[in-house]
């Protein structure tokens, strides 16, 4: 007796055979297992359909088909709606992982279905990291097993054959375990096969999450950030995929201590074009939530844990709002999308009283809440959100959740409230050992919307740092996120579309690329603005000395700058617009 597995894209059936069993007669038991008529499939033995297994007298033996291995069950165009699987959301506790998941009465907080191989799916641009996941084997291999194994080197047996990436015994024996499978693996197990969100946040390097940080420190005010980077493999999980981090935008926000508001950004969409020009996009958010413990010392106090909260209710509709509003295509969909491969970074004091950065996503059922408005904060317990109730103008389902009582059993709770550790799944964050560098400046650009601490992006800040880069190569100058955001959005001499050259030299590392563009008629222009500005850059860069600028004709008198035109008030030195000297 042998075991052949056979999946379909309703899931792996295992179908006891002999060696000396003819393909049609094992045809027959496949059928009736799957509930197909004879004509209503077609069986491979590999996943791209090559290796058909055709219905006739020859000995499963002879077509080399032996225990433990694994067919590909593919219904045809007639039988397919009979084997489309859905995507079900499993929402799990961050405590707990036994617990079970969130629940509704209406399809409000499903999930979008998946669409069976020979069904038409839509046409959507999967991201690059999709796209190349889902032409890899995902395979786990195993090496022979001396004390177990029975065979010869070439032989396989149920103790060293290849595990499938969603293997929960395989991924709970990991060092550390794996709570969630990934994206893809999971995507492997409901579909069987039959085709093909994050499980790692890394930062490239330390630099960017301590000019981060140095806003809370200067000014004991929290902070927001949009995380710009690129997604990848992250080997350690079968499938997995890792955001890492490039860079950290801030865009414009009030904050105190306690509270964080963010303001309309009249640079967004410049931002993330030029992201995209350099390769990245926007894979996260990030803010900080530290209060100071010793400032001798510089420990801060630890304040998310097991007996508080680790995302706050409001800031789980706030993630939910993102991961929304950056949903993750995939033709497995039927509406195109689902998930969202949008991260959230807390910095935060840990139970060291050290700044540690925890990631974050919130489950499919939380984005469908925050989609359509039924997920309401409590206002005093952040622990808790409460599932709004229907009203005239909007019907909301009843949601409901599982948890134990004191005897062990499951009881069924109305989520009014809802405690939130149902609605998060932790992601490790990390830092590489060997840091990596997209942008290679060893110099520090302001950053932007930092006025309130005297860091303003401005021609004389601009000078200031070229005057810093003497011995740096232009390439290495240029090589600064801020900087580029600089050039491209001041309202003196915005380069918008004129600067794609440059851009392309910083993203694939090219000093001819960026040399070539330092000839240009900008840049010339720059280096003008900058001498004028003072602040003496270096000789190296090619500037000339350019002479101070002129005295005031009367300080009684408006005056008209000669950069911007701008019409300033008498007794003003510098322009209010432009901040060029009169």
């Amino acid at each position: 007796m042998q075991i052949i597995r056979v999946q379909s894209p309703d899931g792996m059936k295992k179908i006891p055979s002999t060696k000396r069993e003819t393909a049609a007669t094992f045809l027959k038991k496949v059928a009736k297992e799957f509930g197909f008529n004879s004509n209503g499939f077609s069986v491979y033995v590999n996943r791209n359909k090559t290796g058909e297994v055709l219905s006739q007298n020859k000995s499963l033996n002879l077509l080399k088909i032996k225990h433990g291995d694994m067919l590909f069950l593919f219904p045809s165009a007639s039988s397919s709606s009979s084997s489309s699987g859905e995507v079900m959301d499993t929402a799990t506790p961050h405590t707990s992982s036994s617990l079970p998941s969130i629940s509704s009465s209406s399809s409000s907080s499903s999930s979008s279905s998946l669409i069976p191989r020979s069904s038409s799916a839509p046409q959507v641009q999967e991201d690059q990291i999709d796209q190349y996941l889902a032409k890899q084997d995902g395979k786990i291999y195993r090496n022979r097993d001396p004390q177990l194994c029975r065979h010869g080197a070439l032989g396989k047996c149920v103790h060293c054959v290849p595990l499938e990436p969603f293997d929960e015994d395989y991924l709970n024996h990991l060092d550390p375990p794996v709570k969630h499978m990934s994206f893809h693996a999971y995507l492997r197990k409901l579909t069987g096969g039959a085709d093909k969100h994050v499980d790692n946040i890394m930062f490239e390097n330390h630099t960017i999450a301590d000019r981060f940080l140095d806003f809370w420190r200067k000014t004991g005010s929290q902070r927001m950030g949009y995380l710009y980077g690129r997604y990848t493999e992250h080997t350690d999980i079968p499938l997995g995929i890792r955001a890492e981090v490039a860079a950290i935008y801030e865009p414009p926000q009030s904050a105190t201590q306690n509270s964080l508001e963010l303001l309309e950004d009249p640079k967004a969409a410049a931002v993330d074009e030029i992201a995209a020009k350099l390769g990245l996009c926007k894979v996260g958010w990030i803010f900080t939530d530290l209060l100071s413990e010793d400032t001798r010392i510089g420990t801060v106090r630890y304040t998310r844990n097991q007996d508080s909260f680790y995302l706050s209710a409001e800031e789980c509709i706030t993630s939910g709002y993102f991961q929304n509003q950056y949903s993750n295509p995939c033709r497995l969909s039927r509406d195109g999308y689902f998930g969202s491969k949008f991260v959230t970074v807390v910095a935060t004091g840990g139970p060291d009283n050290q700044v540690h950065f925890e990631g974050y996503q919130v489950s499919n059922q939380c984005m469908a809440l925050v989609r359509d408005e039924c997920l309401l904060p409590c206002k005093d317990a952040p622990e808790l959100g409460y599932a709004k109730e229907s009203s005239p103008e909007q019907y909301v389902p009843d949601v409901f959740y599982k948890d134990k009582d004191k005897f062990g059993n499951d009881v069924t709770f109305l989520a009014r409230p809802l405690p939130v550790e149902y609605l998060i799944i932790d992601i490790t964050t990390t830092f590489p050992k060997d840091p990596q560098y997209t942008f290679t400046s060893t110099q520090r650009f302001p950053i932007e919307n930092r006025d309130i601490l005297g860091e303003t992006q401005d021609f004389h800040s601009l000078a200031t740092y070229l005057s810093q880069c003497s011995s740096a190569s232009f390439l290495d100058i240029v090589s600064d996120f801020h900087l580029l955001l600089f050039l491209v959005t001041n309202e003196v001499m915005p380069l918008r579309d004129s600067i794609g050259l440059l851009l392309d030299a910083v993203k694939t590392s090219n000093e001819e690329l960026a040399q070539t563009w330092k000839k240009s008629e900008q840049w010339a222009t720059i280096e003008q603005l900058c001498s004028t500005v003072g602040g003496q850059p270096s000789s190296s860069l090619g500037y000339e000395a350019m002479g101070g600028p002129a005295a005031p004709a009367s300080s009684s008198a408006m005056w008209s700058c000669l950069h911007c035109t701008f019409m300033n008030q008498p007794g003003t030195e510098h322009c209010e617009i432009c901040s060029l000297p009169r």
